[in-house]
């Protein structure tokens, strides 16, 4: 069942990337991201699908506001956080610019700017690097937004350290639970 949504999936992708031309209707030579046919039994198409679907382009709109940008920018927390797996991820002012952050995790360095979001999360973005650093109220995470792989989870800074215990105490109502109403 896996492998037919997952096929389903990606063909709907296929059909909707590619341009109909009823006119004219020729038979077009494969793309090199031809879905091929996986027998059912494998696992594997779950790590050959993965590339397609990250293919797919995230649309994200760079705030140009620069009041809004400062906003944001007071929002991100700062210093070196401490995140699952024993990594840790270090974000920082930029010198240059009072609206960009420099992240730094091992080896790779990242300048990133506020990006608009709709959520009301904090969003950096490297959009040339391909990074995006998302900053929750409990938590933050280092992505790879080309491959779609989270590269460090779980960061914390000491006010999200006292967020997420806040949420562990009392947890915040599930969405599934039945809503509750005022008493008049």
């Amino acid at each position: 069942m896996i492998t037919a949504v997952v096929s389903f999936t990606l063909s709907g992708l296929a059909l909707a990337a590619t341009p109909v031309d009823t006119a004219h209707a020729k038979k077009k030579a494969p793309t090199k991201q031809a879905v091929k046919p996986v027998a059912a039994k494998s696992n594997t198409h779950i790590a050959k699908a993965a590339p397609l679907v990250a293919a797919v382009p995230v649309v994200a709109m760079a705030v140009a506001d620069p009041k809004q940008q400062d906003i944001i920018a007071d929002l991100v927390h700062t210093g070196r956080m401490v995140c699952e797996l024993g990594n840790f991820v270090t974000v920082t002012p930029d010198p240059e610019s009072s609206t960009r952050f420099i992240v730094q995790m091992k080896k790779n360095t990242y300048r990133m700017s506020p990006v608009e979001t709709t959520t009301g999360a904090v969003r950096l973005e490297d959009a040339q690097a391909g990074a995006m650093w998302l900053q929750l109220q409990n938590k933050s995470m280092l992505m790879n937004s080309k491959l779609g792989q989270r590269m460090a989870d779980e960061c914390q800074s000491p006010n999200q350290m006292a967020v997420a215990e806040a949420m562990r105490l009392a947890p915040p109502p599930s969405l599934l639970d039945a809503p509750t109403f005022a008493k008049k």
